[in-house]
């Protein structure tokens, strides 16, 4: 069989706008391709990558014309993913099209739509190899776990759960040769930049653990993992790390140091390697402020900046999203990291019901941290979540997934709308520029 694995562009011009600051590999089809048979022809199309996307994949639909179409989305994502399926069935009807990703996961009733074949849940290695294996044999790929047809064979009662969490040292090593490294990067921030030091350097996407077992409210992970954190194998991430290309690495777990001993093995192993390379991870604050010195390690072999969610300044706030942390614990941790030479970066979130007053309560409390990098979110639950149940009824937009990029409040408004996107979009830029006190004290007039 002929495959071609598809990456969508953005509709929004909020994350296009984000792409010139961070394009990412598209490891989860590097993934499915090593999950393939050998001996299929597995193609991977990045249309981020195209000025003219749509004309590219109706140009490789012709070239390749390929016996399967499978596309990843995240919700934001969905529509743009319909859209490229009815133009796979309008080019080639024999294809067979399969959706997967965060939306095929959560919201698969979504994607039910006559062009669109079959629909992939949860991890996709393992089902996705099957369905392949299955429709080479001539067979329907019905009855295999994780994996919906659509249609009339579609089946609403295993839609409705989610799939059983995974062993993430199932995992295959995903197949990297299929896209040219140098077409990814992020804007790379360390605490004490170098002369010289790249501002957009090439970097790779890895991967080394499953799930979380904290319980944020807004937040799906827990759920798709059964509240629990599991770390791949130690010598197979670093010797995945190891083999890599470029010499940045940004790590794309929900928490890569939760599993403190498996952190402390891994830093280990690569230093044991010789592995030089320089890395960005997420964190939290819990975690830092649990052991200092495996962030001190981490420094030492390369780590040069985390993200941290600080999400609101008010222990309040933190308390009514389960986040399990506080304002004093993210001061602590933004110490501690700095004080080690680790940069930090600080998300914060607003809600729809922000005051005039909670916007000054932030903005306070922005403008008095010590230099960091700063951003900020609208919060916008993942559906499947709590939060996402009990805001539902007071959506006021009439798809609400394709705002859901988190810059777009998807409920009513406190504030007149101009206004809350006005005082937002001063937050924003004021958070940008916090790392310079003069220059942010010169725009807000201070």
């Amino acid at each position: 069989m002929k495959i071609l694995l598809v990456k969508p562009w953005p509709r929004l011009a909020t994350v296009r706008g984000l792409q010139r600051f961070l394009r990412l590999e598209p490891l989860e089809l590097g993934y499915l391709a090593a999950a393939t048979p050998a001996q299929h022809t597995v193609r991977i199309l990045d249309l981020r990558l195209s000025y003219s996307p749509r004309r590219a994949f109706t140009h490789a639909l012709s070239a390749l014309k390929p016996d399967l179409v499978g596309f990843t989305a995240y919700t934001h994502e969905a529509s743009r993913v319909k859209e490229l399926a009815v133009l796979t069935k309008r080019n080639l009807p024999s294809a067979f099209v399969v959706v997967g990703g965060h939306h095929a996961t959560l919201v698969p009733e979504d994607l039910d739509i006559p062009a669109i074949d079959a629909i992939v849940r949860g991890e996709g290695c393992r089902p996705f190899g099957a369905l392949v294996t299955a429709l080479d044999r001539g067979a329907e790929g019905t009855g295999i776990p994780g994996v919906l047809r659509t249609g009339i064979a579609y089946d609403a009662a295993a839609a409705a759960g989610l799939p059983p969490p995974f062993d993430p040292a199932s995992l295959p090593a995903p197949r990297r040769d299929l896209w040219d490294a140098r077409d990814y990067y992020a804007v790379w921030v360390t605490e004490n930049p170098s002369p010289g030091q790249p501002l957009f350097p090439a970097v790779a996407l890895a991967r080394t653990s499953y799930g979380c077992s904290m319980k944020c409210s807004f937040c799906v992970v827990p759920l798709l993992s059964g509240g629990k954190h599991r770390p791949r194998p130690v010598e197979a991430v670093a010797a995945e790390i190891a083999s890599l290309g470029v010499g940045h690495v940004y790590f794309c777990d929900d928490e890569t140091f939760l599993d403190q001993r498996f952190a402390w093995d891994l830093a280990e192993s690569l230093a044991r390697q010789g592995v030089r390379k320089r890395y960005f991870a997420w964190t939290r604050a819990n975690t830092v402020n649990r052991s200092p010195e495996l962030f001190r390690r981490w420094r030492q072999i390369g780590l040069d900046a985390v993200f941290i969610g600080f999400e609101f300044p008010t222990d309040a706030q933190l308390r009514g999203v389960a986040k399990g942390a506080t304002v004093a614990a993210n001061e602590r941790a933004l110490s501690t990291l700095r004080g080690m030479g680790v940069a930090v970066h600080a998300a914060f979130m607003l809600r729809p019901e922000e005051t005039r007053e909670s916007f000054e309560v932030l903005r306070a409390y922005v403008r008095d941290l010590p230099p960091v990098q700063c951003s900020l979110t609208i919060c916008t639950p993942s559906p499947g979540t709590p939060d996402y149940a009990a805001l539902k009824p007071r959506i006021w937009v009439p798809n609400p997934y394709d705002l859901h990029d988190a810059m777009h409040p998807l409920t009513p408004t406190r504030l007149p709308l101009k206004e809350f996107a006005a005082l937002y979009a001063r937050q924003a830029a004021e958070g940008i520029d916090a790392p310079f006190p003069e220059r942010s004290r010169g725009r807000s007039g201070r």
